[in-house]
C-alpha cells in the first residue's frame, strides 16, 4: 500500500473516532507495522497464541470469541474500522485470551506490542489517548456485565443496535446471538416481534 494513502486513511479513522492523532505519529506507527488482508472466516489468532502483536482494523469486521467446555462458540467483541483487535498483549497478557477471526474480508494493521507501548509512553498526547482507550474498555466491560444482569434479551438486542448500528447488517445473526447470550432462534423471534411492532 502507498504510505501517503495509508496515512490519509488512518488519519480519517483517527479523526472519526475522536482521537485526532497527528500525521507524523501515524507515520511512525506505519514504520513498524505490517498490513495483512484476511478473508472472511479466516483465523487471525487463537487462544493461547503469543500476544506480542496487536492490531487495528483498517477495513472490515473482526470478532473475538471463546469456545466453552461444551464446544459452544461465544462471541465476546466485534471490532470494525477504527477499532483495536487481537489486543491481549496491549493490556499485559503474554498469551491471547480469545480467538479472533475475520467476519468480512478485512485489512488489519498489525504491530509489535513492545514498539507501540514505547511510542505511547514516550508521548504525552498518546499516553492520554491510551488512558481514554483503557477507560472506554472498562466502560464497555461494565456495560456488557450490566446488560446480562439487568436486561432481558430484547433490551440487550436494542442496546446492541444502538451501540453498533452498522454491524447489525454486516454480522451473521448467529454471532450476534452468542454475543447477546441467546440462541439464533430466539434472536429471530425478537427481530420478528420488533418488525411487527413497527409495522
Amino acid at each position: 500500500m502507498d504510505k501517503s494513502y495509508l496515512i490519509k486513511q488512518l488519519k480519517e479513522l483517527s479523526d472519526g473516532s475522536g482521537m485526532e492523532i497527528p500525521e507524523d505519529t501515524i507515520s511512525k506507527v506505519i514504520s513498524f507495522s505490517r498490513f495483512k488482508v484476511y478473508s472472511k472466516g479466516e483465523m487471525i489468532t487463537r487462544t493461547g497464541d503469543r500476544a506480542d502483536s496487536a492490531g487495528f482494523v483498517i477495513s472490515g469486521v473482526i470478532r473475538s470469541y471463546y469456545v466453552d467446555n461444551e464446544g459452544n462458540d461465544i462471541t465476546q467483541y466485534f471490532a470494525a474500522e477504527g477499532n483495536w483487535c487481537v489486543d491481549s498483549g496491549m493490556v499485559g497478557f503474554g498469551e491471547m485470551q480469545a480467538n479472533w477471526e475475520a467476519v468480512e474480508d478485512s485489512t488489519v494493521m498489525l504491530f509489535d506490542v513492545k514498539d507501540m507501548k514505547e511510542l505511547i509512553y514516550g508521548d504525552e498526547r498518546l499516553k492520554s489517548l491510551w488512558i481514554e482507550a483503557l477507560e472506554g474498555g472498562m466502560r464497555y466491560k461494565i456495560y456488557r456485565e450490566n446488560g446480562f444482569l439487568v436486561e432481558n434479551a430484547t433490551d440487550r438486542y436494542i442496546a446492541f443496535r444502538k451501540r453498533y448500528p452498522m454491524l447489525a447488517e454486516r454480522v451473521p445473526l448467529r454471532h450476534i446471538a452468542t454475543y447477546l447470550g441467546i440462541t439464533p432462534e430466539s434472536l429471530s423471534r425478537i427481530r420478528s416481534s420488533m418488525r411487527e411492532s413497527f409495522s
